[in-house]
């Protein structure tokens, strides 16, 4: 359903849209546990291995989709604000030709070179054959993996997150069923899981198309539609590659903490494993609120309603600050125990390193909320610089930290990296959209008189409305 976030309660308008992005993250994280239980309980350690060391490339790969396409839609979503329906049907346009190429050029890329990427990854050799068999058929489905990102946007961009929740459940269960038929009935491996992710993912991309034929008129594309604009295009590019970069910079970032985590051995990196598993889930929460911000913002950006979007981004940051102090002290005090789940057996030196690093990030977690508002927000009013030079900051500290304080501390240098890479990344998403946000009244101006060219009677002055 159509959901205009220019109108109404702008904080019940973020929560009730993060709600469904949150169940999604959870859902999502279910997926991954259980998917590793599938492979490694039916296949063994080293086929268990030979995934895990191809999750970090993947996450790479996915992590430039996720972020180009949510840079695309955030054209969208400013069109719709807008009440531009032409330019909403021409923002998919042009929104699916340079996804398309995209995707070609990626799986080109990965195919090609993944013999070397896995060789500078450090792949032992008794699973080099099973992690190639696995990454190769995922990168030759990457064309799939653009798609459902792209038209979940879309159908975001117009401010419906349940939709794309109902798809993301239904794909999540299919892909464990398809793996555990794959790998148990077919003996097909390795590439039996990867083959259920891609044709889960083949399912979800023709929902996603039947649905916005049927539900979204907006959406459906004329001839007239498919006029190319150059100038268009590059609006798209400015938000979408460096969103695409700032993603994939993230992802590094945590290749690198987990190459350092490594060289400790095996019961650090169980350790590490474990607690960054219960991080992810306790902060799913922190990841709605920010991603429901971004369509918030770039809606009410398309609006013109700059008021309404410092209120709502100002009363988030004050929700996710709150939420923070919760989560932090529900992780500190039952994240030993959260552990458990993770390792078979007792093995007091993994529970207290994962002890120690969550009693660490814990502390910080309130500028780990602060960034996803603040990042999003400037991302739903087409600022992507300022993002991506705060991944660069987040990537910079993030790697001198794990690599020098861990040859200090040893593997307890490692606590410390990820929460000064919060910190120093806070900094300047918060100041970047406090200086951003001041700017924005008179590139409003001109930039709703070239989307309404003056039509239905709107004057420059509603650009920036008394609210």
């Amino acid at each position: 359903m159509i959901k205009d976030m220019t109108v109404g309660s702008p904080l019940k308008l973020i929560i009730a849209f993060a709600i469904p992005v949150l169940i999604g993250n959870v859902f999502q994280q279910l997926y991954n546990l259980t998917d590793i239980l599938i492979v490694g309980r039916l296949l063994g350690v080293e086929a268990l291995a030979a995934v895990g060391v191809s999750a970090p490339i993947f996450m790479v790969l996915l992590m430039i989709a996720f972020g180009f396409t949510g840079g695309l839609t955030v054209i969208t979503a400013q069109r719709f604000g807008a009440k531009d329906k032409a330019g909403v049907r021409s923002s998919v346009v042009h929104s699916l030709l340079s996804s398309t190429v995209l995707s070609l050029v990626m799986t080109g890329i990965t195919l090609f070179y993944l013999p070397q990427i896995l060789r500078v990854m450090n792949v032992p050799d008794n699973i080099m054959a099973n992690a190639y068999k696995f990454l190769y058929v995922l990168s030759s489905g990457l064309v799939l993996v653009v798609s459902y990102n792209l038209l979940s946007g879309f159908i975001r961009a117009l401010g419906d997150s349940k939709t794309p929740l109902y798809f993301l459940i239904f794909s999540t269960v299919l892909n464990v069923l398809l793996n555990f038929v794959f790998i148990y009935y077919l003996k097909l491996g390795v590439v039996g899981s990867a083959a259920g992710t891609l044709t889960a993912m083949t399912v979800s991309v023709v929902l996603c198309v039947i649905y916005i034929g049927r539900k979204f008129p907006i959406l459906r594309l004329r001839r007239s539609d498919w006029y190319y604009n150059p100038a268009f295009m590059r609006e798209h590019l400015a938000v979408a590659v460096p969103m695409a970069v700032q993603f994939s910079v993230i992802a590094l970032g945590l290749i690198i903490i987990q190459a350092v985590c490594n060289s400790f051995g095996s019961d650090v990196i169980a350790a590490f494993t474990s607690a960054l598993r219960i991080e992810q889930v306790a902060t799913s929460t922190l990841v709605a609120l920010g991603f429901s911000v971004a369509t918030y913002t770039a809606q009410n950006y398309g609006a013109g309603k700059i008021s309404r979007i410092r209120r709502g981004v100002v009363r988030t940051s004050l929700v996710s600050l709150s939420f923070s102090i919760f989560i932090a002290f529900w992780v500190r005090f039952g994240g030993e125990k959260m552990v458990d789940i993770f390792i078979k057996g007792e093995n007091e030196h993994i529970v207290e390193v994962a002890r120690g690093y969550l009693n660490i990030s814990t502390l910080f977690y309130c500028f780990l909320g602060q960034i996803f508002i603040f990042r999003n927000a400037l991302q739903g009013i087409g600022q992507s610089v300022i993002p991506m030079i705060a991944s660069i900051v987040e990537l910079v500290m993030r790697s001198f930290a794990a690599i020098y304080l861990a040859s200090r501390l040893g593997y307890a240098g490692i606590y410390y990296a990820s929460p000064i890479a919060w910190v120093g990344a806070a900094v300047v998403v918060s100041l970047g959209y406090c200086y951003s946000v001041r700017q924005l009244k008179d590139c409003l101006k001109e930039k709703l008189l070239r989307y309404r060219g003056g039509q239905n009677g709107f004057n420059v002055g509603d650009a920036v409305p008394a609210e």
